[in-house]
């Protein structure tokens, strides 16, 4: 099986200031009942379980997204590697279809690094976020529309 190739091109990052205090800001990512709010709700159908949210270094999270247009099931799990409040989370990004050990929704890139960082803008909060490394520009390009609605919907929520 040949190997995806990696390369800085196939990283993205996603600049947005919100409306909130930083400590707000990084509360709509650590606590489950905001982050499903707007969490993988880039499409306003979807229906999202958080079966686990444990938000610290060495915490995992797993969770659900129902897509009732396309009526599939995906799942996205990961590791958190390093929660720092309100600054930094950085954790592990897993996709698959259909169950938690389901065929993975981007065979080129398995697992990514996701890092978020939460800088004070004054009265506003700008978040930082790098997801790295895809193993195409498909998938980073995919993932870039994903988190632009996601975005959206959580500056709704603040």
């Amino acid at each position: 099986m040949a190997t995806a190739k990696q390369t800085p091109e196939f990283t993205l990052e996603v600049r947005r200031t919100f409306a909130a205090t930083r400590e707000k800001v990084f509360a709509a990512w650590a606590q489950r009942h905001q982050l499903e709010q707007w969490m993988c709700k880039d499409e306003s159908s979807h229906t999202v379980i958080h079966h686990e949210q444990d938000i610290r270094t060495g915490g995992r999270y797993r969770m659900e997204v129902h897509d009732p247009a396309k009526g599939e099931t995906y799942w996205g799990q990961g590791v958190y590697r390093l929660v720092k409040p309100p600054e930094k989370i950085v954790f592990s990004w897993s996709w698959t279809k259909a169950t938690p050990d389901g065929p993975q929704l981007h065979p080129n890139s398995p697992e990514t690094q996701v890092t978020v960082e939460f800088f004070a803008r004054g009265n506003s909060t700008e978040v930082v976020l790098t997801h790295a490394v895809f193993g195409s520009a498909k998938d980073r390009d995919d993932h870039k529309q994903g988190w632009n609605s996601c975005f959206d919907a959580l500056a709704r929520i603040l």
